[in-house]
């Protein structure tokens, strides 16, 4: 039996439309994000502001920090150096950061190639995923706090939650560019290329085992996002030496966790260069615990690590028509 031929019309007309469609958007989204993926990103701004501040004038090695997704970024540009023989990083600080994900925690569970499709879709038709859909994933992670415990106390009880600094801090939320985003769930999350040496910039893999200068990294105890002990496998693919803090709170709070700051708790050890690698349990069971906040002693670590103090280099280039525009931390926080 055949079919009617506008039967067979019909999936055809929708196929070619889909497909104008999708070229469309495709094109849409290059205009937006520029085609941005993680490795682009690290490279051009790590370029960037190595090269402003290491430039005439400026010469000092540079003691780079990053938090949270911005660490892994981090992690990349210090391998990309590392295998291009750059040396102008003398120390590497980072926070909550995960570099291998074959254990991601609960966050595992929304991430799958069904997952990615989803979320492709959504992006690609508007160029960046809203901080709302990415913050509804991390509510359902912590469900009865983030969920159901203001149901109960906002909804029914008409309790609103008085707002501190670091709530009002969480609330401004990020925009992630679908380009970025997209190649970093797929590659690094869900297929682990950067910690199984897959992973290229500039078209050439590098490896975690390449970057060598010392490290401070942090993971938070109760963390829902990046697990500390997933966070500590840096242990097992690089020989730098690595002091490592394990310090009380979840992915903000353990983070902005400052001196004076009650109930405050952390353990801390240092593994040698190429020194034998620890299992997470076994490093917490060696650890040495300490009461009060971490940022002393990251504070007296960055110290050891860096030069004689040196007056800043000025701000701006008010002779070239650049005059700062305002105070640290900017007019952006002062905006309502």
């Amino acid at each position: 039996m055949t079919a009617n031929p506008s039967e067979r019309a019909a999936p055809d007309a929708l196929h070619g439309l889909a497909d104008i469609m999708d070229r469309a958007t495709s094109a849409a989204t290059a205009r937006i994000t520029s085609g941005l993926s993680p490795a682009t990103m690290a490279q051009s701004s790590s370029d960037w502001w190595v090269h402003l501040l290491s430039s005439p004038g400026r010469q000092m090695e540079l003691a780079a920090k990053g938090a949270r997704k911005v660490a892994r970024l981090l992690a990349i540009t210090a391998a990309a150096m590392a295998r291009d023989h750059d040396e102008r990083l003398a120390s590497l600080t980072l926070f909550a950061a995960q570099t291998e994900f074959s254990e991601p925690g609960e966050l595992g569970l929304f991430i799958d190639e069904a997952q990615l499709r989803l979320l492709d879709g959504m992006m690609c038709a508007q160029g960046y995923l809203d901080s709302s859909q990415m913050g509804g994933a991390f509510q359902m992670l912590r469900s009865n706090d983030l969920v159901w415990s203001r149901i109960l106390s906002t909804y029914l009880a008409g309790e609103r939650e008085p707002m501190n600094d670091l709530m009002a801090w969480n609330a401004d939320g990020t925009r992630m560019p679908y380009a970025m985003h997209s190649q970093y769930l797929r590659r690094l999350f869900l297929n682990n290329d950067l910690a199984e040496g897959r992973y290229p910039v500039a078209s050439h893999p590098i490896s975690l085992s390449a970057i060598r200068q010392p490290v401070f990294m942090v993971g938070t105890e109760r963390d829902h996002v990046a697990p500390w002990r997933s966070v500590h496998k840096l242990h097992m693919f690089t020989g730098a030496e690595i002091r490592f803090v394990l310090t009380s709170g979840g992915h903000n709070a353990g983070i902005v966790s400052e001196p004076g700051h009650p109930h405050r708790h952390y353990r801390m050890a240092t593994r040698g260069e190429d020194g034998p690698a620890r299992g997470p349990d076994d490093w917490a069971a060696a650890a040495e615990p300490r009461e009060g906040s971490w940022w002393l002693a990251w504070g007296e670590w960055l110290g050891d690590h860096s030069g004689e103090p040196v007056v800043p280099p000025p701000l701006g280039a008010p002779d070239k028509g650049y005059p700062p525009l305002a105070d640290a931390s900017g007019s952006y926080v002062l905006e309502r």
